[in-house]
């Protein structure tokens, strides 16, 4: 979707719309056609994707922008004698999982240009009216703050109970009657609900079949989004806020995502109360909950004094499954882990693409495989999710492996070879890029649910054979100005005869980690040394299962830690 605009990048016009909106909560824009005009449509035209996929017409940006000026000029000209037609909506379907599949909707270059230039004018008066339980396709808003205030509220013990709920197709099931009543209460101009209605009464070419629904809005169009958070924000948001909070006798928290929401209740009888009614309040305008999909669960803090177990239910909302856990420290919390089947469905996207782009060069294979895990971990990098990270990088490496094997039937690609190709084109470390607890929502965190299995263990001073003298914390307490070591990865986490043969050819008396090199800078010893499955060697990462960190006072024991 198109970035939302902000009131630096807004024209005048539409800085005082949003004043407006702000300063009469109630009041109606009776003139807003006249902001659509030339400019707007070449704002429109910047925020649009230059490797979008076309409509019916098959014209991309680049065509588009040639003659940009007459034909910005020409699509004003139409608008503004209303000789505008929107061009028939190109329907595909992406895999949905299961055996499913999602339509989506592909709009015509210019039709691109129109929806955005109207969700420009429409976004400017309703972001002021929609509540903040609301954080789908909204400015400076994401499914993480989401995620983040389901944890707050579930920290300050507001939450015993949990209604996760699903609504059945909710674009291709909206009534657009209703819709237009609604946005009719804030927008009096008949010149802008004109056009908005050509947006929506519009044939899907499917195929090449033309149909013509009369229910829902295009998933996929620009505009649809903010349409659906209209629908949605007279359906559900302030139906809660001023009818349904009032009645109840704890405290209730709704959280939606464009179609997707969870109410977090404090006490049994309301939840049980508002889940009777929601039916009943969806189906008056069209709309009905899954039956397998929406459930009532309970989801309150485990006992303190509980060492063992797991929480009383777990739940999935946004791509994330929400669950209870012990920290480091022994305290109940919620954590976010992977959800299994979207985890699953990034495996297989990423052991499909290694398959089907083989043949090409190594480089090239590596630039486009980091992106699509750097974009994996971009959304699913959240605080207590590295676990869930490592194995989609684990994967990644062995899909990666296994095809690259099958390039030629004459050699094949050993463990050896392999590692060097990853030293020259290493993968993405995982990595959390958005904290979930506390401040700064863009921060580096690693701190993991342990449930008494820690993923490392760092160990300071020499012991006996494999037993430390002592643990301490000071190891991860670097003095300021000191770095971190950086040391390459290698890709098999056992130690190889080769390596073994190998080492004994340089006069080494242990072989060579298979995620480092030889750890040059710690002295050999037999107190250092380790025995079979913990020989030390160097640590690619602070996060790795595997390898030894090479310091001043301690080294990390890379022993395979049991599950």
């Amino acid at each position: 979707m198109a970035n939302a605009s902000t009131l630096d990048d807004m024209s005048p016009g539409l800085v005082k719309v949003v004043e407006r909106a702000q300063r009469e909560p109630e009041g109606r824009f009776h003139a807003l056609a006249h902001l659509i005009d030339v400019p707007a449509l070449e704002r429109a035209y910047r925020r649009q994707r230059a490797d979008a996929a076309v409509g019916v017409d098959g014209v991309t940006k680049e065509q588009y922008g040639r003659e940009l000026a007459a034909n910005l000029q020409g699509l004003h000209a139409r608008l503004k004698a209303q000789r505008y037609r929107h061009q028939p909506i190109r329907r595909v379907h992406i895999p949905k999982g299961a055996g499913k599949t999602r339509p989506i909707g592909i709009s015509a270059f210019e039709d691109k240009l129109v929806q955005d230039a109207v969700r420009e004018v429409l976004e400017a008066i309703y972001e002021p009216d929609f509540l903040d339980g609301s954080y789908g396709f909204r400015p400076r808003r994401s499914a993480h703050d989401a995620i983040r205030t389901l944890d707050q509220i579930v920290h300050r013990g507001e939450v015993e109970w949990i209604l996760e709920a699903d609504i059945v197709s909710f674009f291709d099931s909206l009534d657009r009657t209703e819709l237009k009543k609604m946005l009719a209460v804030r927008v009096a101009d008949g010149s802008l609900l004109r056009l908005i209605g050509k947006c929506l009464h519009v044939g899907v070419l499917d195929g090449e079949a033309l149909l013509e629904p009369e229910l829902g809005t295009t998933q996929g169009s620009v505009l649809s989004p903010l349409l659906g958070n209209v629908y949605l924000h007279y359906v559900l948001d302030r139906w809660f806020e001023t009818e349904v909070q009032p009645r109840l006798r704890g405290k209730a928290t709704l959280i939606r995502y464009c179609d997707d929401f969870l109410i977090g209740f404090e006490r049994e009888d309301d939840a049980r109360r508002v889940l009777a009614v929601l039916e009943k309040r969806l189906g008056r305008f069209g709309l009905a909950l899954h039956p397998d999909k929406t459930r009532l669960l309970p989801f309150g803090r485990p006992p303190q004094g509980q060492q063992r177990g797991t929480g009383p239910a777990t739940f999935d909302f946004l791509g994330f499954t929400c669950y209870w856990a012990r920290s480091r420290k022994g305290r109940w919390g919620m954590y976010c882990k992977t959800r299994r089947a979207s985890l699953r469905r990034a495996k297989q996207a990423l052991y499909d693409w290694c398959r089907r782009h083989r043949h090409q060069p190594v480089k090239a294979q590596h630039a486009a495989l980091s992106q699509r895990v750097r974009g994996h971990c971009n959304y699913f990098g959240v605080s207590g999710n590295f676990r869930s990270l490592l194995r989609l990088v684990e994967a990644t490496k062995r899909a990666w492996y296994k095809w690259l094997c099958r390039r030629s039937q004459r050699t094949r690609l050993t463990w050896e070879r392999f590692g060097d190709v990853l030293q020259q084109c290493p993968l993405p470390h995982p990595r959390i890029t958005v904290r979930i607890w506390g401040g700064s929502p863009r921060v580096t965190s690693t701190e993991e649910p342990d449930g008494g299995n820690l993923l490392v263990r760092i160990w300071r001073g020499a012991g006996v054979g494999n037993l430390p003298a002592y643990s301490t914390k000071a190891f991860s307490r670097r003095p300021a100005g000191r770095a971190r070591p950086r040391v390459p990865r290698r890709p098999h986490p056992q130690v190889r005869p080769a390596a073994r043969r190998r080492a004994g050819a340089h006069g080494l008396d242990r072989p060579r980690c298979c995620w480092g090199g030889f750890a040059d800078k710690i002295r050999p010893s037999e107190n250092e040394r380790g025995d079979g499955d913990c020989s030390p060697g160097r640590l690619p990462s602070p996060h790795s299962i595997f390898g030894i960190i090479p310091n001043e006072e301690g080294i990390l024991w890379n022993r395979p830690l049991s599950k």
